[in-house]
């Protein structure tokens, strides 16, 4: 049998943790006396062996003897024993005085271990049975039995023997394989067992277990026991499956690629290992991988065999009527067939269909037809799909089984109302799928045959507007671009403007587009601006009117929009008035008429929803909670985010533009409002969506990673990030700032200024829109080169702190300079910028050494518009302050209220720095001696002589402190230190400082330094 090579080894066991505590609470009740039985069910590849290796290592190193034995696939007629042998193999050899005297003292074990000299009634040369000698043949029966039974009560005696020495555990691995002995000698154990130190795991694949495979009653027999447990493992969640793909990849894999293999696998961990050692998407299914579930199917008569050929044509569920029809096969021998196919857990029955138990069997059979098989089978559904009534997914199917065929003029119509079906049930992704078929294949179709009304100019727009709402933006650039090539000079006008309007649109939402975008609208505008108001040219000008706004023509939009609006209201063109009413609105917001630009996106919004224009209704509530996030209204940008959430999910725009932009939006002020969604609720898209997008909003959950002290995923999804930034800016933003942070808490304060520079540095191609990202950036870059600074001033580098304060006057400058110019939404500076200037100002005061307060203070409260989690930051950094300005109790007070927000959000490496600046001040927390304790303080022996002040001084000294850098960081004078040296000398009997670090940490009453203090 071909053995797949297993990836998994060496990786930390993911999930079963409700399997692995039941299984170690069977093991306890076996150390306390209690023998049992574990019967380990689950399908081939589920892990079975990985987890019985887990509880091997648990209760090896708890002193138990382990023994393991494993069936094996031995189809004529099978060895007897053979796990027993196995498993007690060891024992012949063993120098334990105890179990040596146990095996020499049961002789019956001969039969499992060559070295022990079996009895005379446990002869392996039996005397044969024969018809003509029926003395001697009961006589060999009776030999048998005697024999047999004594072998069983070796077993159980030996076990029993050195379980009063230690715990014994004994693992039967693949008991479905097991020979008819083993399987007496197993049901002999598990009924005989009681109160010995033992437990028997027993494994097996349950799909083999059908039901007149021979294990059946025994499972029936021993279930019944109640020293008898049964645990199951299912297959892993998809969460759980996701995390096993990233513990097994080597590096980066993309979102497509751990999408595909989770969704493929099916949370079985060997099928996880793999699809990912073949390592592409969507590719065949690996050679080995087939083998393996194809070998299931040899035991299978003929027509079962044919009819899972059948099956898997279909790709889906088949009704028997359907394979009563296709398959050809009569009525008694398909009942059969199928019979036989669920019976060895092949097949389901799941709502009156049957289908594979697991896609990949589906996908194994299938690849492994001949290609007349599948044409044959593939135009029998077609017809058969003709046929019947028209229903939901009725078109898809019929255009899937017609290409299959090679049927293509049943395919382009079917193809097309397939497309047009998965419009209206808002799936545009479905809807992309189908038109690029058509596309593909409409070449192969005579014209003759071609679709009334159809030509591949609208095919080519319709493709760029699905890749648009269905989250990949560059291949709507892509079709749109193709439409206008296909445009001639005795192109319909209204239809040639409605196609660089498509071009404009889609252009418009790809970063480093825009002044194509204005040249696609203007060639647009140029061919309706002279004629009468209508449909196209209300949204030619609406369209027109948002791109000039992004580009700062106010005036010109501000012309487009309201013409818009009164064409579209001539002409009853709800959708193109409500597109430029939120331009109007967006105009109104820039110029801080907040009111005014509230009320045009609200009517904007209802407008759209009136038209069923999803996608400008989407818009219209994108800009409204824009307008919110601006003035620092977070709560309620909050609410209007969920509620385009929530319309994009219902009408298939999830992951347009506008649905990403609001998704990402509401994250990020979850993140600064201290509402932190868990990992599984970040919104990561599926498959499909354009890795851009995808990256969106990876970046978008990248802070909360940081902040909640993941450190080594951070570091991870930074790399995975970085291909991504030129496509998407804010990607980089978002990248820049958790990465400086992520450097800051690791104590990498040059790399934390290097990583913030390196994306300013990056937005500054794309001009002045970007430039107020720089305050944010700059204040994570300042917290680094302070941290420098002060580093470098206790080691008394003197030209590193110069250097550092040099770097952080630098980056101050660059700070003022965005805040001066850059060009905010509303024309001034909102609440979140003015709160990161005075970060940024508060940080840069404590660049010569003692911050200041009153800038710490004032930072405080200009994050106190909702930014929870950043004022807890900022309150941490002004106890400091207020710390070495002598001002304990107000320094006590924003220690406490910081300490509250990062317990409650798990923010562990802010909570972690608060607990360590109030050991040093003194201060109590609510809980802290708790929690923290001995994991907090240095590890210390029984009698610890030393106080916890005094072994705080005693560390700073290990760390090369002097008595004046001791006594600023802990807050007290540099006479306290030395009084509180004295007596830790004293203690300790040394004479000199070194001696006594050195005392301590022979004593175990100090841990070994691992750097500055935070």
């Amino acid at each position: 049998m071909h053995l797949v090579p297993r990836l998994g080894s060496g990786i930390p066991l993911v999930a079963r943790v409700d399997e692995m505590r039941r299984l170690r609470a069977a093991f306890s009740r076996a150390e306390r006396g209690e023998a049992g039985t574990v019967l380990l069910a689950g399908d081939a590849g589920v892990g079975k062996t990985r987890v019985l290796a887990e509880l091997g290592e648990h209760t090896g190193g708890r002193g138990a003897l382990v023994l393991t034995g494993r069936c094996l696939d031995v189809r004529e007629g099978g060895l007897p024993y053979l796990p027993f042998a196995e498993a007690f193999g060891p024992l012949a050899t063993a120098e334990d005085p105890v179990v040596v005297e146990a095996v020499r003292a049961r002789p019956a074990l001969g039969r499992l271990l060559p070295t022990v000299q079996p009895g005379p009634l446990v002869s392996s040369e039996l005397v044969p049975v024969t018809s003509s000698e029926p003395e001697m043949a009961h006589r060999a029966r009776s030999e048998q039995d005697l024999g047999q039974l004594q072998l069983f009560d070796a077993v159980l005696g030996v076990l029993a023997r050195i379980a009063e020495h230690r715990p014994v555990v004994l693992f039967l691995e693949d008991l479905h394989w097991a020979d008819g002995s083993t399987r007496n000698l197993l049901s002999f154990l598990a009924t005989r067992i009681r109160a010995q130190r033992l437990l028997i795991v027993a494994s097996y694949r349950g799909e083999d277990v059908h039901r007149r495979h021979p294990l059946r009653g025994l499972l029936v027999e021993l279930v019944r026991l109640p020293t008898v447990t049964q645990v199951e493992l299912r297959p892993l969640s998809p969460t759980d499956a996701r995390a096993f793909v990233e513990a097994l990849a080597e590096g980066p894999l993309s979102p497509e690629t751990i999408a595909s293999v989770v969704e493929r696998s099916e949370g079985n961990p060997f099928f996880v290992e793999e699809l990912l050692a073949s390592c592409a998407e969507g590719s065949d299914l690996p050679a080995e991988l087939a083998e393996v579930l194809l070998a299931r199917l040899e035991r299978l008569s003929p027509d079962a065999r044919r009819v899972l050929r059948v099956i898997s044509v279909a790709g889906e569920g088949v009704s028997h009527a359907a394979l009563a029809d296709v398959s050809g096969i009569g009525e008694n021998e398909l009942d059969e067939a199928l019979r036989e196919a669920v019976q060895h857990h092949v097949l389901v029955v799941e709502d009156g269909s049957y289908t594979f138990r697991h896609a990949l069997l589906q996908e194994a059979v299938y690849g492994d037809l001949l290609p007349g098989e599948r044409i044959r089978m593939h135009a029998a559904y077609a017809a058969r799909i003709m046929r019947t009534p028209q229903g939901r997914g009725h078109d898809a199917k019929l255009a899937y089984h017609s290409l299959q065929s090679r049927d293509m003029t049943t395919a382009l119509p079917a193809l097309l109302r397939a497309a047009d079906e998965a419009e209206r049930l808002g799936a545009p992704g479905a809807a992309l799928r189908h038109v690029e078929q058509a596309l593909e294949i409409w070449h192969a179709v005579p014209e003759s045959s071609h679709p009334e009304g159809v030509d591949e100019l609208r095919l080519l727009h319709e493709a760029s507007y699905f890749a648009g709402t269905s989250g990949e933006p560059e291949r709507a650039v892509a079709y749109a671009r193709s439409a206008v090539q296909e445009l001639r000079p005795d192109s319909d006008v209204d239809r040639a403007a409605k196609t660089w309007r498509r071009l404009a649109e889609a252009l418009n939402n790809v970063e480093g587009a825009i002044d194509e975008a204005v040249a696609a609208i203007g060639r647009a505008w140029d061919l309706v601006a002279e004629s009468e108001p209508g449909r196209t040219r209300s949204w030619v000008l609406a369209t027109r009117a948002a791109i000039l706004r992004g580009v700062g023509r106010r005036e010109d939009a501000l012309q487009s929009a309201r013409t818009a609006v009164a064409d579209a209201r001539a002409t009853g063109t709800a959708g193109a008035e409500a597109s430029a009413l939120i331009t109007l609105g967006g105009l109104a917001d820039n110029a801080a008429e907040f009111e005014e630009a509230r009320v045009r996106l609200l009517e904007a919004e209802r407008k759209a929803r009136e038209a069923d224009a999803p996608n400008v209704e989407l818009r219209a509530l994108c800009f409204l909670g824009n307008s919110y996030e601006d003035q620092g209204e977070i709560d309620r940008a909050i609410m209007v985010y969920q509620r385009g959430i929530t319309r994009a999910e219902e009408t298939g725009l999830t992951w347009s533009a506008y649905g990403l932009e609001m998704r990402s939006r509401q994250l990020q002020l979850r993140y600064f409002s201290g509402d932190w969604p868990t990992e599984s609720a970040t919104g990561a898209p599926a498959r499909g969506v354009s890795s851009a997008l995808a990256a969106r909003m990876t970046a978008s959950s990248l802070p909360i990673v940081v902040s909640r002290g993941r450190f080594a995923m951070a570091a991870k999804l930074l790399v995975e990030l970085r291909p991504h930034w030129r496509a998407e800016p804010l990607t980089a933003l978002a990248a820049g700032a958790a990465g400086s942070e992520l450097a800051y808490w690791q104590g990498d304060y040059p790399a934390a200024i290097r990583r913030a520079e390196e994306v300013s540095d990056f937005l500054r191609v794309f001009g002045l829109d970007y430039l107020l990202s720089e305050i944010r950036l700059g204040a994570h870059a300042l917290a680094g080169a302070v941290a420098q600074a002060a580093a470098a001033r206790l080691r008394g580098d003197q030209p590193e702190e110069r250097d550092a304060v040099a770097t952080g006057e630098r980056l101050l400058e660059q700070v003022r300079y965005a805040a001066v110019n850059g060009r905010p939404r509303a024309g001034k500076l909102g609440p979140e910028g003015r709160a990161w200037l005075a970060r940024a100002e508060a940080m840069a005061s404590g660049l010569g050494g003692k911050a200041d307060p009153a800038r710490w203070e004032a930072a405080v409260e200009a994050f106190g518009y909702g930014a929870v989690y950043e004022q807890a930051v900022c309150r941490w950094h002004h106890a400091e302050a207020l710390l070495a300005a002598g001002e304990p109790a107000r320094a006590a007070r924003e220690v406490r209220e910081a300490h509250e927000v990062a317990e409650r959000l798990r923010a562990l490496p802010l909570r972690d720095a608060i607990r360590s600046l109030a050991r040093r001040a003194r201060i109590d927390l609510p809980g802290l001696t708790e929690e923290t304790g001995a994991a907090a303080e240095p590890a210390q022996s029984r009698v610890d002589p030393l106080t916890d002040r005094e072994r705080a001084v005693l560390e700073r000294v290990a760390l090369g402190r002097t008595n004046r850098q001791v006594g600023e960081e802990l807050y007290i004078s540099e006479k306290t230190v030395s009084v509180h040296l004295s007596r830790v000398m004293a203690k300790l009997g040394a004479t000199r400082r070194a001696e006594a670090v050195a005392i301590a940490y022979d004593r175990g009453l100090l841990a070994k330094p691992s750097g500055a203090a935070v």
